[in-house]
């Protein structure tokens, strides 16, 4: 077995990727694209996007695909709840915050609004808060269905939610001043998190190519009352 992951620190796909290995205890190489460019990775992923995971030479893109082979290649300790109306809700978590919060906020996306369609400096801000209002409000209700409240999303030990939802949760306070307060449960859960190996492990701050330039370390103070 072995495994490569091609990310850099502040990728939150790269640092979904990185808690669930974390989880699983694989080991695995880390490969920054501030060490081998641009130009480089080209050749490993077309759509130049992060992260790429290499299995024994063969390339897997896009997060969630990775999530879901580490999945089945690597099911103990599993990141998917046992039951199965637990494991759609949990992927419905990602989901959104994949496919509609992520997707729609990540560099590319901002800086096409910026250069071809004149949107202002304010105008992005504006559609940053707007996005992850949006999607937070919306895990808040979800996660208010639950019968109980465990310590993560759908247990007491983390898995395919947490690890979707924790990276956009720091994206959100370090980047673009997120009142998490404003979301309770997902502010509880979150601050569990900070404290366990695996996501203290898979943090940026944690990463050798770890800057600082585009956000800054989590501190306690970034909680904000609503």
């Amino acid at each position: 077995m072995n495994l490569q992951l091609y990310s850099n620190a502040q990728n939150s796909g790269g640092e979904r990727v990185r808690i669930a290995l974390a989880l699983k205890a694989l080991p695995y190489e880390y490969i920054s694209i501030k060490d081998i460019g641009w130009e480089a990775y080209q050749a490993i992923n077309p759509q130049q996007l992060l992260p790429t995971l290499s299995f024994n030479g063969q390339l897997v893109t896009q997060s969630t695909a990775i999530l879901e082979f580490l999945e089945e290649a690597y099911p103990a300790p599993a990141l998917l709840p046992g039951k199965p109306v637990e494991r759609a809700l949990a992927r419905a978590i990602g989901q959104v915050i994949a496919c509609e919060m992520h997707a729609i906020d990540v560099g590319r996306v901002r800086r096409f609004l910026g250069d071809h369609l004149s949107v202002s400096e304010k105008g992005l801000e504006d559609w940053s808060a707007h996005w992850m209002h949006e999607g937070f409000q919306t895990i808040e209700a979800l996660l208010r269905r639950r019968t109980t409240t465990p310590t993560y999303c759908f247990g007491d030990t983390p898995g395919w939610a947490d690890l979707f939802l924790v990276p956009q949760v720091r994206k959100g306070v370090t980047r673009f001043d997120l009142e998490v307060g404003r979301y309770p449960l997902v502010q509880a859960i979150y601050l569990h998190a900070l404290e366990h190996p695996a996501f203290v492990a898979a943090s940026p701050e944690m990463q050798a190519d770890y800057t600082g330039a585009l956000g800054r370390a989590w501190r306690p103070e970034d909680l904000k009352a609503p």
